[in-house]
């Protein structure tokens, strides 16, 4: 069973929580965060994206001013009480509301050595040089800046405890940019002792989003071991937040590219009706896909709907609409083999919508673009449970852990 713990969160004075909490580091390009750090000087981006404190152009991403700069700027909030230390270890509730959908998370920390042995399951690859930035992130900061989102199958007793916490009062409630609101709650001992105890009936929790500072978390952690450490340190603990499975919402993770292979649309469009039933349609809405196996296609200014004909697929991985996309279009048809490294594709994640598809078509930016069904929580568990590995972006979770609400220093 993986274990959960209490901790003694890092977290905004309560007249300044809306201003701190920020969207995460990684779903956002550089010019996006130097507006969102200059409209809000208070916003946790200028601590997980350092570089806005620098001239545009004058530091990469991963220069090593950039990380003193973001252990400089988190100790600046703490020494003007931007950001307070709650003096006894808690767990807390995190619920984010955007009006059609509710998702309620437990935050608390998680042991390096459930990932080691497995109870903590992961579904997607990391890449060495995104491990490398959190790593040296989390050792300047000496802290894990933004949670790990983590899901559990549905527990009763969990969601009863969870329901006592919330009719209490609140530490924060404010609606923020996009117009979801956050609320969170302090769990009291006796509350904090029954979560603990439920969770220990919890066989499994799997990484949502998040794999990059999840496995930057652990290195640190086992590094800092390595060093001397003990064991049942804070630095063998690392920040979550974690919903039921029934609480999930997905979005579809949209695909660009840049290249045709050399091929003209009509090429395209007659190639692709060997694996799928091809229909031209007037507007995104009708080919965004209805289901899975169905996909929408962007090319030379028309919308196509595909349906998938091809034979049936019993494997899980290879039964996932991203592997179908790979298989039978990017890389036979399109000539692109590896989505991980190949430099003429580009994901958008669908909180974006089709519009952003057609924008990146039509201005020139992209050749063509294709629009997935979500994947379910229930293909990611199943992977994750059989020791698999989904293809890159294969899920877009929405809505995204705002960072800074709550900080684990260690």
């Amino acid at each position: 069973m993986a274990r959960i713990r209490e901790f003694k969160a890092t977290r905004p004075a309560p007249d300044c929580a809306s201003r701190v909490a920020a969207l995460p580091y990684d779903v956002m390009d550089e010019k996006e965060a130097r507006a969102m750090a200059q409209a809000e000087p208070l916003s946790f981006i200028t601590v997980d994206r350092a570089e806005t404190a620098f001239p545009p152009g004058s530091v990469s991403f991963n220069d090593p001013a950039v990380y003193e700069k973001a252990a400089e700027i988190l100790k600046g909030m703490k020494d003007k009480g931007v950001l307070i230390r709650d003096e006894e270890a808690c767990f807390y509730i995190y619920r984010e509301d955007d009006g059609d959908h509710v998702q309620n998370g437990v935050v608390a920390t998680l042991s390096i050595d459930d990932y080691i042995g497995g109870r903590i399951k992961k579904h997607e690859l990391t890449r060495p040089d995104k491990e490398d930035d959190r790593v040296r992130h989390i050792e300047a900061c000496r802290a894990h800046t933004g949670p790990i989102f983590v899901v559990y199958r549905r527990d009763g007793s969990v969601r009863e405890i969870i329901s006592r916490i919330t009719s209490g009062e609140s530490l924060y409630d404010f609606t923020d940019s996009r117009g979801v609101k956050n609320t969170v709650w302090k769990a009291g001992k006796e509350e904090s002792a029954a979560l603990g105890k439920a969770f220990a009936g919890v066989e499994s929790l799997y990484i949502a989003d998040g794999h990059h500072r999840n496995a930057a978390a652990v290195r640190v952690g086992l590094e800092r071991r390595s060093a001397g450490e003990d064991p049942s340190a804070e630095s063998s603990w690392y920040l979550a937040v974690l919903v039921p499975d029934d609480e999930v919402r997905i979005l579809d993770y949209n695909r660009v590219v840049s290249t045709l292979n050399s091929r003209s649309p009509g090429e395209i469009v007659s190639l692709l009706g060997k694996d799928f039933e091809v229909k031209r349609v007037s507007a995104s809405d009708e080919a965004r896909p209805k289901e899975k196996h169905s996909f929408a296609m962007y090319l030379d200014g028309k919308w196509y709907s595909l349906r998938y004909t091809g034979e049936e697929r019993p494997d899980p991985i290879a039964d996932l609409d991203v592997s179908i996309l790979e298989e039978k279009i990017l890389s036979p048809v399109l000539g692109i083999s590896d989505e991980r490294s190949d430099p003429a594709i580009d994901f958008v994640g669908g909180a974006r919508g089709y519009a952003e598809l057609e924008r990146r078509v039509d201005d020139g930016r992209a050749k063509a673009a294709f629009g997935l069904y979500p994947t379910s929580i229930s293909d990611i568990m199943d992977v994750a449970d059989g020791g698999g590995i989904m293809p890159p972006k294969s899920t877009w979770f929405e809505p995204k852990l705002l960072s800074g609400l709550f900080i684990h220093e260690f």
